[in-house]
């Protein structure tokens, strides 16, 4: 599959993989420090941003997407980061093609199963009735019930587009996304453990990571070096980006 994705900067190939509900825009925070270093590629996942909509999607396929990527924009290889669901994928990548990865970040994941956690938002989502609304706000409050917090209301609607006659649609296909939530939240696939460097961030106040989950990101990754930065949540390079910059530029 043809992914969309943006570019900036120069040097050697850096590519970047967002999370689920997100897209490369996500990572403009960081990315132009990263551009004064290294040609930054920042992909939509599948089902995600502007890229194609398709009514499968697992880890194996969003790797092999990554492949693709790759080759048509003739990267041989690369340092590739993955936050969250992104990082699965650059997990999945690394460990199937690891000749393509010179150096790997994984931020705020492990390789383990997850349980279902984004049910309420898939539900509140898909009950909108986007056609009934005019603009944002009205969407931000009727999501507010269910879906408390106004940065990740304000986050998933990032997700609208306007259609040809002017109607809220969503970007994504977020109903390929729900229907297929079930195996983005599976283990990676078995595969041999990939030899080359890797960085795993977690943030200090996330559950994502947690003590037991480094046995096997040790088994699968056994370069893997693995730092908490204590004041961040989840989204780690949003929440506190000059400590994630300074961790991976000094990694990579």
């Amino acid at each position: 599959m043809p992914l969309h994705f943006k570019q900036l900067g120069h040097g050697e190939p850096l590519v970047l993989l967002h999370g689920l509900f997100g897209s490369g825009d996500n990572w403009f925070g960081v990315a132009p420090k990263l551009a004064e270093k290294f040609h930054v590629y920042a992909p939509d996942l599948r089902n995600h941003g502007h890229s194609p909509h398709h009514a499968e999607m697992d880890y194996p396929l969003m790797a092999a997407d990554v492949e693709k990527f790759f080759a048509t924009q003739k990267i041989e290889s690369a340092g590739v980061i993955g936050h969250s669901m992104g990082g699965k994928v650059a997990m999945q990548f690394a460990l199937e093609f690891p000749a393509r990865v010179k150096k790997l970040v994984v931020v705020d994941m492990a390789p383990r199963a997850y349980a279902r956690v984004h049910d309420k938002i898939f539900g509140a989502l898909l009950a909108l009735d986007l056609a009934s609304f005019q603009t944002r706000q009205p969407l931000e409050e009727a999501l507010a019930s269910e879906i408390p917090s106004l940065n990740l209301r304000r986050f998933l609607l990032k997700n609208l587009s306007r259609d040809d006659h002017g109607k809220f649609a969503w970007k994504m296909n977020l109903r390929g996304v729900a229907e297929n939530y079930s195996r983005l939240g599976e283990v990676l696939a078995a595969q041999p453990p990939f030899p080359g460097p890797a960085l795993f961030i977690r943030g200090g106040k996330s559950d994502y990571i947690n003590a037991a989950d480094e046995i096997e990101i040790r088994r699968l990754f056994p370069s893997a070096e693995i730092q908490t930065i204590a004041r961040a949540n989840h989204w780690v390079h949003a929440d506190v980006p000059e400590e994630f910059l300074r961790l991976v530029l000094e990694f990579l």
